[in-house]
């Protein structure tokens, strides 16, 4: 793997999608339209950029733990392949840029925004909470649902109903979607210290609780349509995406095994990407682009 690469796997690039994926309908529902392709590129990547930074800092600090993990020991700080040092400057190099553009060409509440999830992520999630307690993957939700309120505050200056709705899906959607992979990974976040929810209460607990989670996920689901933001386009398709999230999830508690577990995880991505493209293509239909 060249440098350039290396720098780039420090912002986990496979995340990176999900959350533009879910910054691009808060900017046109707060913008009750589709905002010129400029704007949108700008937007979104001043998103990008703080998102990589957060990740990049996460990498910085838990080089020694992720030397540990099967999943994480290839990253580039436990490899070897780049110096802590690069690493941190790079992120730093992101999160200014970042805040900077948006800032400049969106407004200083979607900086300020920006900022604040990159230093929850780092401080309130990656330094305290992680290590301590097995809530912090619930807490920490707060960092990785901030792209709806940036996308929002960069139209308005403020958050809406749009920013809070969308935040409020991910928040939620993010606790089964984690411990899920707990279950079989639990040997490893065990040996690099990390405290789990599985590791607390136990594999059944732990999938009951994942079915709870899940069905309470459906609803906020269905936020935007309450607050008039969707139609009966993106109702539906939540409608059938929840209920195959439930299902699957239930499957888990029958089946107790770890494919079960690999499977509720792409599942779940597959959800929230399911979610976040309806809400494009209800949006699109809305303004008469299909």
């Amino acid at each position: 793997m060249n440098t350039l690469a290396n720098y780039l796997a420090l912002t986990k690039p496979r995340l990176l999608p999900l959350v533009l994926f879910s910054g691009l309908p808060a900017l046109v529902m707060a913008a009750g339209g589709w905002p010129s392709a400029d704007v949108v590129a700008v937007i979104l990547l001043g998103i990008a950029l703080a998102a990589g930074a957060a990740n990049a800092f996460n990498s910085y600090l838990e080089r020694d733990r992720d030397a540990r993990m099967e999943r994480t020991r290839t990253r580039p700080l436990p490899a070897g392949a780049l110096r802590p040092l690069n690493a941190l400057v790079f992120g730093l190099v992101l999160a200014l840029g970042g805040t900077a553009l948006l800032w400049r060409f969106a407004s200083p509440v979607a900086a300020l925004v920006a900022l604040a999830g990159i230093l929850f992520y780092v401080f309130v999630y990656t330094l305290w909470l992680k290590p301590r307690t097995p809530v912090g993957v619930i807490l920490g939700g707060v960092s990785g649902a901030v792209a709806p309120l940036i996308a929002d505050a960069a139209v308005h200056g403020s958050i809406g109903a749009a920013g809070w709705t969308l935040f409020a899906i991910i928040f939620v959607w993010q606790p089964p979607h984690f411990w899920a992979i707990s279950l079989y990974r639990r040997r490893e976040y065990e040996a690099a210290g990390f405290p789990i929810l599985v590791s607390r209460i136990g594999e059944d607990a732990t999938r009951r609780r994942i079915v709870r989670w899940v069905a309470a996920l459906i609803p906020f689901t269905l936020l935007p349509v309450a607050f008039s933001l969707l139609g009966p386009l993106y109702l539906v398709a939540a409608l059938a995406l929840g209920g195959w999230f439930l299902q699957q999830a239930r499957r888990l508690v029958n089946e107790a095994d770890d494919a079960c577990a690999r499977r509720l995880f792409r599942v779940s991505l597959i959800h929230l990407t399911g979610v976040f493209l309806a809400m494009i293509l209800d949006l699109a239909w809305r303004v008469g682009t299909l």
